[in-house]
């Protein structure tokens, strides 16, 4: 393979956005090696000539990892949206000595100390606010790193880290490559009974990239993957009850087995991570992790968890025999099943609230979606949102390119949207990631701040054919989800690059602004001004939207259980588990699903092994962070709801107030400070448990 001198490399160039259409896998380890060799000077430099003052020690710093933060973002944002054996051959490659330079950094003696002489010194009281919590977090994370540690300790400590990086990395390519192997070809149309039209389609698209040539939506053969947009309608629709249990059985055993077993892997990180704690003086990896947290310890984290699991335990119990009681009276003689859950829940939910998430799609093209989203952000947020195609190099051609301004026209930021699934090179899931931070250290032309650019993911279904994506209303959702925590990284006004955006914000409050967003699918002004069927142009009816509102509390207390029962599993792996012990983590698993789910697992299930939120992700000891954050979040909607949903007027000062707080100020002060600033309180459950129905308005 054929390589691209480090002085033409386009992953290195520094003039503006990203090349993403240029960067090609060659490019990786050339160009990583030369800035890692460039960076390693640069510290040592710095070491030898550190000053404790802000421009002697915190923004030469910064200056550093920004620089790395970006290359590197680049190279891994690719593994997550274009992964190939060359590309993931090249990350894996230089990963280690990213991880080592960040190891070197964060333990370095000389910048430590100078950073906790600013700390102590007569500049600390002169600085704003985010630079003080920006010195007190560097010092915090520096000890955290390991900085106190000496000899063999620190040594080992740098080797935990660097085995953890790559272990984290292959979980999430077995996920992938797990995820890719399987297929369910469909040739008889008895065995697609009951698949919608929309999944026909896919499922006859995905036929024909995978070399059936002749493959059409009525006449297949069809091909049924286990990437979401085609799993989840097939557990939903799927008559054929053992084509059910074949799809489910094969979901929740990925990545378990032969070449891509994460079985293996998961011990020995969970090992790792104990290690890493006890070397840090922490008692366990969850009591690390919740250093750097909102919630104060593991205690205040397991009573939110028993108080909303009390909450919603019976309620499951309740929907649970509803649901087999309904299968049984519709003719299903055996015992309800796992693959059985999702098919008789959405035909309970056709009968009783007498629609289908079929009947949505043709009211949620993409582009109409947009248009609604971006109409929410101006009248909340005083925001425009222009389509920028054409201004910036994408990685696939699917891709678009957004800037966002504010009333006045003054440019704000931009984004990047990646919507569509492509489970060949794509991870599931969704997410947003910052692409470049806003700081004031790399001005534009005028001097102003370097302005905010995220990249907002989704995995939702593609277009089929000439018809544009018609997106389920739980894919709607998500893309709310994505775009709340895009604008919380755009909308900042924190000039400091360490603490903008979403930098340095507590992880169990960054789903704040996400699941905030999400409330506004169901605001009536908000969803009947962008749903309207695709070919028509006609509104969603009253009556669809009315039970759409009345079907959100649907089977409330089982799904609440089900996020309880991942965050309880991920606190007991990370808190109270012995990888060494007799108990394995599918014991764990066991143990916990006997008081956070209602119907007993399967002895073969393997969800664990698939677990990348967890095992490849950020939340490690930290999956609870979603209810913590959906406390906040709710309350914070709460506001809106007191101020009145109808009343414009106030809508538009209380959306003002959030964006001045919730969306400005990023990891700049506290954040319970930030949400107490916009709320007037501390955050309350009330508001969560009366959105799910589980206490009464």
């Amino acid at each position: 393979m054929s390589q691209a001198p480090a002085d033409a490399n386009p992953l290195l160039d520094p003039s503006g956005l990203p090349r993403f259409g240029d960067v090609r896998p060659e490019h990786v380890e050339p160009g990583m090696r030369a800035l890692l060799a460039e960076l390693a000077g640069e510290l040592e430099r710095l070491e030898r000539s550190v000053e404790p003052t802000w421009t002697g020690a915190v923004e030469p710093f910064e200056r550093m990892y920004d620089r790395l933060r970006n290359v590197w973002g680049v190279v891994g944002h690719l593994v997550g949206v274009k992964n190939d054996p060359a590309l993931r051959a090249a990350h894996e490659a230089v990963q280690p000595q990213v991880v080592m330079l960040g190891i070197r950094a964060a333990q370095s003696r000389p910048l430590y100390e100078a950073f906790v002489a600013l700390q102590k010194g007569p500049e600390f009281a002169a600085l704003e606010p985010a630079q003080r919590r920006i010195v007190d977090i560097l010092v915090r994370d520096a000890v955290l790193a390991g900085v106190g540690l000496e000899g063999e300790a620190k040594q080992r400590f740098g080797a935990i880290l660097t085995e953890l990086a790559e272990l984290q990395t292959a979980f999430s390519n077995h996920v992938l490559d797990a995820t890719k192997a399987y297929a369910l070809l469909l040739r008889d149309r008895d065995e697609v009974a009951g698949l919608p039209e929309s999944a026909l389609a896919l499922a006859a698209q995905s036929a024909r990239e995978a070399g059936e040539a002749g493959a059409t939506a009525e006449h297949g053969p069809w091909r049924i993957t286990l990437d979401a947009p085609s799993l989840v309608p097939a557990l939903e629709h799927l008559a054929r009850r053992d084509l059910r249990e074949k799809l489910y059985r094969a979901h929740v055993t990925r990545a378990s087995s032969g070449e891509s077993d994460n079985s293996v892997l998961i011990p020995r990180i969970l090992a790792l991570r104990a290690e890493e704690a006890r070397l840090l003086g922490f008692p366990s990896y969850a009591a690390l992790s919740l250093a750097t947290k909102m919630a104060p310890d593991v205690a205040a984290v397991e009573r939110l968890q028993e108080e909303l699991r009390r909450a919603s335990y019976t309620a499951a119990r309740r929907e649970l025999e509803e649901l087999r009681a309904f299968a049984q009276s519709r003719g299903q003689s055996e015992e309800l099943a796992h693959w059985d859950v999702a098919y008789w829940a959405e035909r309970l939910r056709e009968e009783r609230y007498a629609y289908s998430e079929e009947d949505l799609r043709p009211y949620f093209p993409l582009p109409r979606v947009l248009e609604g989203l971006f109409e929410l952000a101006s009248k909340l947020f005083g925001v425009r949102i222009r389509p920028a195609d054409g201004e910036a190099s994408v990685w696939h051609p699917d891709v678009h390119f957004f800037r966002v301004s504010d009333e006045s026209g003054e440019p704000l930021a931009a984004f990047y949207l990646d919507p569509y699934s492509r489970p060949a090179e794509k991870r599931g899931g969704a997410w947003m990631d910052e692409c470049l931070g806003r700081s004031r250290l790399f001005p534009d032309a005028d001097g102003r701040p370097r302005r905010p650019v995220a990249h907002l993911v989704c995995n939702q279904t593609p277009p089929v054919g000439a018809k544009p994506s018609l997106m389920s209303f739980s894919e709607v959702e998500t893309l709310f989800h994505e775009f709340g925590h895009g604008l919380q990284h755009m909308l900042t006004r924190v000039d400091h690059g360490l603490a903008s955006g979403i930098r340095n914000i507590e992880w169990d409050a960054v789903e704040l602004p996400s699941q905030f967003m999400e409330n506004w699918c169901y605001h009536r002004e908000t969803l009947l001004g962008f749903a309207r069927h695709h070919e028509t142009g006609a509104p969603l009816p009253d009556a669809l939207f009315e039970k759409l509102c009345a079907a959100r509390t649907y089977r409330a207390g089982s799904v609440m259980l089900r996020q309880l029962f991942f965050g309880v599993v991920d606190l007991e792996l990370h808190h109270r588990f012995d990888p060494s012990g007799a108990e394995s983590i599918f014991d764990v698993e066991k143990r916990v699903a006997e008081t956070t789910a209602v119907l007993p697992r399967l002895p073969e299930d393997r969800f664990l092994c698939s677990f990348s939120h967890i095992f490849a992700g950020g939340y490690a000891a930290g999956y609870y962070s979603y209810k913590w954050a959906e406390v906040l979040s709710a309350d914070a909607f709460a506001a809106f709801e007191e101020a009145g949903l109808a009343d414009a007027a106030r809508l538009r000062e209380i959306g003002r107030r959030y964006r001045e707080t919730v969306l400005a100020l990023g990891g700049s002060r506290r954040a319970m400070e930030v949400f107490t600033s916009f709320r007037g309180r501390e955050p309350k459950t009330e508001a969560l448990l009366r959105l799910y129905g589980l206490i009464a308005a």
